[in-house]
């Protein structure tokens, strides 16, 4: 499963649909409560998190600290945000974020990114 916290409307259907198409599992989180629902319901292998979302650094620190729990499941975070928000994409590397893309390419390569994803490549 794949879960994905999105800043807007576009964005969430964009990754929902693509995933569809594809027959990638997916569901969205807009919280910290529903990332540890989703964490309790199924197994997570990676999360697709906008930048400019209202509960990003919450929920990027709360993988970041599942990361280091022992016994803990990697779940592999890949952020997204405007390529001049240097700011919060020097951030999210910096609180572990496995990739950091601007929007454009996270756009072109949202495909193969979640087959990916999902296969464990």
């Amino acid at each position: 499963m794949i879960v994905y916290l999105a800043s807007d409307l576009i964005w969430a259907t964009k990754i929902k649909s693509t995933a569809d198409a594809l027959g990638v599992p997916c569901r969205p989180i807009r919280s910290v409560e529903m990332l540890e629902a989703r964490l309790a319901d199924c197994e997570v292998s990676a999360a697709l998190l906008d930048l400019q979302a209202d509960a990003i650094w919450d929920v990027l620190n709360r993988l970041r600290d599942s990361a280091i729990e022992p016994n803990a499941t990697g779940v592999r975070t890949i952020c997204f945000g405007p390529h001049v928000d240097t700011d919060a994409m020097d951030r999210a590397r910096t609180m572990g974020a496995a990739e950091v893309l601007p929007r454009g390419a996270f756009d072109r390569t949202l495909p193969d990114l979640l087959v990916k994803l999902s296969t464990g490549s």
